[in-house]
């Protein structure tokens, strides 16, 4: 780390922790501590709501209980009422009392509330973000903007995270971060992670959880951190659940059901949807050569995509309760997708005085075929019910895609077809994973944790590549013809402690990880193995400063693992002159994190800051070079590709804002600054020609998310997003603007909801950059996935209805889990 950027990391958080040491009170501060389950079935109650009124002042208070039932509020010694809630329960009163020093109120027992089973809502009226010390937490049924949305969609919308046009993620403007499905890898976000999420619908997840410092409990993968997706799997008694019908422009079908059952021993739950989408596209790329033998001195492309898209997602799963502490869940999860694309590529070439030498039209016809399928078996025992818990998941995954792609390229001048390639390319992953978790708690404030992770995955993929080539009266030849297989086996095992020092939390970690590799290819002699072994150690260190305040300081070390198409060594074929080819010899990224955070809580208001300083070896940079090929229209083939060039620090500024002004008014907001600097030199292997990579870029993105509540129980959301102007060692990137827009009303005495929804719209949603290789080309380009769309969609539930806020005090309260990373 520099030492500009050391000191200035020390003199902001120095700052930050005095102020949080400046006296708000002088009353003494005390611990209420206790635990909330189902008296039916002895299960813990997570995020059941802990309502601390004082009787003097009026001020309300509280907390939440975390995954083992267990709450711990910090307040003032004073005179309080406390109320224990929890959705589709009884209430818990306590009358008011004096409360001087720290106390255990015990363990709370509540119970169904039949009476109120026709007012129970899967989807409760909670603000969109719960902002907690270690993560954030986006809940996904208060967000109107991605209704009949996929998951993509709802990653765009969470605080910290960044979807790009192609639907790449990035955390905190890093692109290497690791998505789990229900806290584990899975097939759902496999060969094709953008793809993929694409295919989930966004009424399928229950909340999102961004996890910047992860302890050893995670894995080490991703070094920007983890988006964790929770899938909806409802716990409330009886049977419930909700239908939604989607329509929309450009030509967008589709439908979703959710419906539990649950009795005293058993629970059934499903999540199925179906999507019929049309998605048109379009990129544009403007290339100028400086060569002056060159044959075409500027190209220019004009790209059209018109996609449609089919998918079928049901996620089905049943829970079994063998007594009071302990459960069985078994899920499958299904997705079947179709594809049909038509990718027009307009090109015009032109000589050094501007007349067009060749004019052509490329046409890219693909069929894309995809199916994955997820078995998952959990077994959970809570053994006494004083926070003693064993875990132990057993996962089995496949997914394959098969992809037909004919592209005839015609010259249309003289309206003659040039040549046709055939691409048929043939994907397929098969995973498996075997997890054990085991928390032992010593008393209130210590925990010990333990644990073992073994995860193999098996990626094969078959590319062949036909030519018929007419304008040279060439008979038809094989391009390509080869298959690649990665197999990659992590076993892991890591060990925790945590301990609890009054108003001071610590965690601390180490995970080991052990992984095998090998790589196979018909162009390789023998396969290529690798073999390495990596120690993770964690720290996470929580004070809490005084009623509503706390700091958070954390370390960890993370890996980047390459895989899919970073290795994949078969082209693109979009674009004869213009591709993205992997490289099988690019070994994994190691990353040390630090993050130092701020937690401040308001009555109308909650605020989270954090600074972070992330630095990298061996990182990766994405080369653009002249492979010294020509096509047979004379055009210079570029080639862009990974490799391990640079060491790279990354130093950031976060701050995350929910605000609630009015009633009526909702806001959540996050702004997001960083500076990367990259030291690096790459020498072309053909060419000899050394490129400098050192840079610096700092960038910045912003989110305002707004919502109103208007008469007549209608509501409108308005999501805005900013990403700042970026750039590297090759390319400037240009800032991009883009606003969704959506309106809900509530119909059938609340039974059931029409919401109005305006993706991108002001279809501006565009990456625009220009790319300088040194000494022989300029390029500018714009690239959009998605053009604007409109859709509108019905909501009915069944069972239930929405709950009035009020029932909470109308405020809602975040909590920290002790000892989470």
């Amino acid at each position: 780390m520099t030492k500009k950027y050391s000191f200035l990391i020390f003199c902001l958080f120095l700052t930050t922790f005095l102020f949080s040491q400046s006296p708000s009170s002088t009353n003494k501060e005390i611990t209420l501590s206790g635990k909330v389950i189902d008296e039916a079935t002895k299960q813990p109650l997570e995020y059941a709501t802990i309502i601390l009124k004082n009787t003097k002042t009026q001020k309300i208070s509280g907390g939440i209980t975390d995954a083992n039932g267990l709450f711990s509020v910090q307040t003032a010694a004073g005179n309080y009422a406390i109320s224990i809630e929890f959705i589709s329960f009884k209430a818990i009163k306590i009358p008011a009392q004096n409360y001087t020093t720290n106390k255990n109120l015990g363990t709370f027992q509540l119970k169904d509330d039949t009476n109120s089973l026709d007012e129970v809502v899967i989807i409760a009226e909670k603000t969109t973000v719960d902002i907690r010390l270690d993560k954030k937490v986006f809940n996904i049924g208060k967000d109107l903007s991605i209704r009949g949305g996929n998951a993509s969609d709802v990653l765009g919308n969470v605080p910290s995270v960044q979807v790009d046009v192609e639907g790449n993620v990035s955390l905190r403007g890093n692109d290497n971060v690791t998505i789990l499905i229900d806290g584990r890898p899975s097939a759902l976000v496999g060969i094709n992670g953008a793809e993929a999420l694409r295919q989930i619908p966004a009424e399928a997840i229950e909340r999102v959880e961004v996890i910047t410092s992860p302890s050893a409990r995670y894995d080490a993968e991703g070094t920007a951190g983890i988006l964790n997706i929770i899938l909806r799997k409802n716990q409330l008694k009886g049977f419930n659940g909700s239908m939604q019908f989607d329509l929309g422009i450009p030509e967008r079908y589709g439908s979703a059901l959710n419906f539990n059952l649950r009795s005293k021993k058993w629970n059934f739950f499903t999540n199925t949807g179906f999507r019929y989408n049309a998605v048109p596209g379009n990129a544009f790329n403007d290339s100028e050569y400086f060569d002056s033998d060159a044959q075409n001195a500027k190209v220019v492309e004009t790209r059209n995509f018109d996609r449609l898209g089919r998918s079928l997602f049901t996620s089905f799963g049943t829970e079994y309760f063998i007594n009071d502490n302990s459960s069985i869940v078994a899920n499958i999860v299904y997705n079947l997708g179709n594809d049909d694309d038509v990718n027009t590529n307009t090109i015009n070439r032109f000589d050094s005085f501007g007349n067009i030498n060749e004019a052509t039209r490329r046409i890219e016809n693909e069929s894309e075929d995809e199916k994955r399928v997820q078995y998952t078996l959990d077994y959970v025992n809570n053994f006494d019910g004083k926070g003693k818990k064993l875990t132990a998941s057993l996962q089995y995954s496949a997914e394959v895609e098969d992809i037909l792609n004919e592209i005839p390229e015609t010259n249309t001048q003289i309206n003659f077809v040039d040549e046709i390639e055939k691409v048929i390319e043939r994907q397929d992953e098969n995973s498996a994973l075997l997890q054990v978790d085991y928390i032992h708690p010593v008393g209130e404030n210590i925990q010990y944790e333990a644990g073992y992770r073994g995860n193999y995955r098996d990626i094969f993929n078959g590319f062949f590549l036909e030519q018929t080539d007419f304008k040279n009266n060439k008979p038809t030849e094989i391009l390509i013809d080869n298959n690649f297989n990665y197999k990659e086996l992590v076993n892991a095992a890591y060990f925790q402690y945590g301990q609890k020092f009054n108003k001071i939390s610590i965690l601390g970690g180490l995970r080991y990880e052990y992984t095998s590799v090998e790589i196979d290819q018909i162009i390789l002699n023998s396969p290529a193995k690798k073999n390495y072994g990596n120690l993770f150690p964690t720290v996470n260190i929580g004070i809490e400063t005084k009623e509503g305040e706390n700091v958070t300081i954390g370390y960890n070390r993370r890996i980047r693992r390459p895989r899919g198409r970073f290795l994949n060594p078969f082209p693109s074929r979009s674009s004869e002159s213009n591709i993205f080819s992997g490289n099988v010899d690019l070994n994994p990224v190691l990353t040390d994190a630090f993050d130092v955070g701020y937690l401040k809580r308001w009555e109308k208001f909650t605020l989270s800051t954090s600074i972070y300083y992330n630095i990298s070896n061996d990182n990766w940079e994405f080369i653009q070079e002249n492979t010294g090929e020509l096509t047979d229209n004379g055009d210079a083939v570029l080639r862009r590709f990974p490799v391990n060039l640079s060491t790279s620090e990354r130093v950031g500024f976060e701050f995350t804002l929910n605000y609630k002004p009015f009633k009526v008014w909702n806001i959540n907001s996050d702004f997001n600054l960083f500076h990367v600097t990259t030291d690096g030199d790459y020498t072309n292997p053909t060419t000899g020609f050394t490129q400098n990579f050192d840079f610096e870029n700092t960038s910045y993105f912003i989110r305002l998310n707004q919502k109103i509540s208007l008469p007549n129980k209608t509501d409108i959301q308005i999501n805005s997003n900013y990403s700042g102007p970026s750039r590297n060692a090759q390319s400037r990137n240009k800032g991009i603007f883009s606003m969704d827009f959506a309106a809900s009303k509530e119909i059938m005495k609340e039974r059931a909801s029409i919401n109005f929804n305006i993706s991108d719209v002001f279809n501006s949603r565009k990456r625009m950059s220009t790319t300088l290789i040194p000494g022989f080309t300029e390029q500018y380009s714009e690239f959009q996935w998605r053009e604007r769309q409109i859709s509108l969609s019905f909501i009915y539930r069944f069972n239930q209805t929405k709950i009035d806020k009020k029932k909470n005090g109308g405020q809602d309260y975040n909590g920290l889990d002790e000892f989470e990373g």
